[in-house]
């Protein structure tokens, strides 16, 4: 029967030793490439001591704020270049915590001492406003976001919570005790300018609202389950992100406390946590673009989350342990503060004619939502038949490639013409074990191998005997080559007994088969005598 030209034919493969699937490179998301979108550098090193936080300015240029050793550096918005009078250096020991005023001209951060200082932005000079209530350091210190100009929140290692009215340096609300131990995380609710989450080393999560609060106590209270590091309210002020241990949890505030989802993307603590959008322009950051949690952690990982998906979509690397992070309103800068003192910045690469990498008006390479351009449609036309063979194809030119030339072996190529005995023989004098194992199974498809096995004579049945005695007992090959091994023996009694080499090969397979056995047996009792130690240590 001869074969059909017209038809592919493709070498056999062993189906007991599969080649690994071929790792393709994924195909980039619009979102992985916004994030790459960002070039890296360095904005600041050498800072003495940790870079403890990052704040960005709500108002235009975004100004950046950056809490190190005993100031406060100010980088502008528009260049993230240090200001001129940068540092705000009124800080006896450590400043923590640095925090904007919603209209970006005034700045509050707290210190080592206890005391929270407040400073104008429009010129040098020494704190315009001391707020001294807290015994031990300040870690919190935060403007409301709602348009409130005139209170503040501060919290601190004595586990003291101040409602502050700045003007008059007066402490409106206090709370002692609010925690039983350190309170070095807080965010206020981006709906109400009186309400307030704050975390603590005490594992647990408090709500306040200073309108209802006058009792010192919690309008909701939940545990993280690790001491918490940072808490953020997502935009829509109903769910809470809190960060402690190697992961971050989404909590329904609105639903009484309830778990929504828990991250677990870190492998070492998390430290600080800030909201970022999928967009580059002005308007994206006032509603545009969709919201992303970023947290880092002293594993040396930025992650971005979606908590509308539920996934993390991407993930970078830095050279050291992470303990802060901020993402400017304006969509065009990312910044992120290492224990080493280095701050890493990425800014947005920016291309003519782009306004948003989501938007609709534009059309560049990282937009997937745009329209896709109009094919250009191939029309008859004499220009197609003028060229010659040695034309180079235009860029515009549609390519038909001619379908690669499949290269086979010997046994495959007998295969192909149907020489069923001679492709066995063929394989067998090869030796590769997975190419023989292949041909076989082709052949038991064909429905064709105990028939040659039937009619192999002495030196062919000796090359089949000599590779069950190498192969038979392998793992990889033993269920399919003993069944095998049986049926020779049974087709070949008589021949064998009549041949004294043939006896040879059998004795020799008998014998692996044996020692085979008694390594089962070994291991099985190796077996019986660790399950009941791996039962009890499970306990």
């Amino acid at each position: 029967m001869a074969a059909d030209p017209s038809k592919p034919f493709f070498p056999v493969e062993s189906s007991r030793h599969p080649k690994p699937p071929s790792r393709k490179p994924q195909t980039p998301t619009a979102e992985s490439k916004f994030w790459r979108s960002f070039k890296n550098s360095e904005l600041a090193s050498g800072l003495i001591l940790p870079v403890t936080a990052l704040e960005f300015s709500p108002a235009p240029p975004h100004d950046l704020a950056a809490a190190s050793s005993a100031a406060v550096h100010l980088f502008d918005g528009a260049t993230l270049s240090p200001k001129p009078f940068s540092p705000l250096s009124s800080f006896s020991d450590v400043a923590y915590s640095p925090s904007f005023r919603c209209d970006g001209s005034l700045l509050a951060a707290g210190g080592e001492s206890g005391i929270v200082q407040v400073f104008r932005l429009d010129h040098a000079g020494h704190a315009l406003r001391r707020l001294r209530a807290h015994s031990r350091p300040v870690r919190v210190v935060r403007y409301p976001r709602v348009a409130d100009k005139l209170h503040l929140f501060s919290g601190g290692d004595d586990a003291l919570l101040s409602y502050w009215d700045v003007p008059s340096e007066t402490q409106v609300l206090s709370f002692p005790g609010a925690h039983r131990d350190y309170i070095r995380a807080g965010s206020p609710s981006p709906v109400s300018s009186e309400v307030i989450a704050t975390g603590s080393y005490d594992h647990t999560v408090k709500v306040w609202d200073v309108r209802v609060s006058s009792n010192a106590k919690p309008v909701l209270e939940f545990s993280h389950g690790a001491p918490v590091e940072s808490v953020l309210f997502l935009p829509s002020g109903g769910l809470l992100a809190t960060a402690g241990g190697n992961y971050v949890k989404i909590w329904d505030v609105i639903g009484g406390g309830r778990l929504v989802h828990t991250v677990e993307g870190h492998n070492k603590t998390v430290t600080a946590m800030c909201l970022g959008r999928i967009g580059n322009n002005e308007s994206s950051s006032h509603g545009g673009g969709e919201s992303r949690l970023m947290s880092v952690s002293i594993d040396g990982y930025l992650k971005i989350f979606d908590f509308a998906a539920h996934k993390i979509t991407h993930s970078m690397r830095y050279p050291a342990q992470l303990l802060s992070v901020g993402f400017s309103p304006s969509g065009l800068a990312r910044v992120v503060g290492t224990s080493n003192g280095t701050i890493y910045m990425g800014k947005k690469k920016m291309k003519e004619k782009e306004e948003d990498i989501f938007g609709a008006k534009i059309a560049s390479e990282f937009n997937t939502f745009a329209p896709e351009p109009e094919k250009r449609i191939l029309r008859p036309n004499f220009r197609y038949f003028r060229r010659g063979q040695n034309e180079k194809p235009q860029e515009t030119d549609y390519m038909v490639k001619r379908a690669a030339k499949v290269k086979l072996a010997e046994y495959d190529r007998l295969l192909k013409e149907f020489k069923h005995k001679d492709a066995l023989i063929a394989v067998l004098n090869r030796k590769n074990p997975d190419s023989i194992v292949a041909v076989m199974e082709e052949l038991v498809a064909r429905k064709k191998l105990l028939k040659i096995v039937v009619n192999l004579d002495t030196d062919e049945l000796r090359l089949l005997l000599g590779f069950l005695h190498k192969y038979a007992t392998m793992p990889r090959y033993a269920r399919f080559l003993m069944g095998l091994a049986k049926r020779v023996l049974e087709l070949h009694a008589e021949h064998i007994r009549s041949k004294d080499e043939l006896r040879g090969y059998v004795r020799n397979l008998k014998r692996m088969i044996a020692e085979e056995i008694k390594i089962q047996h070994s291991l099985q009792e190796i077996q019986g005598m660790i399950s009941p130690l791996l039962v009890i240590a499970g306990r």
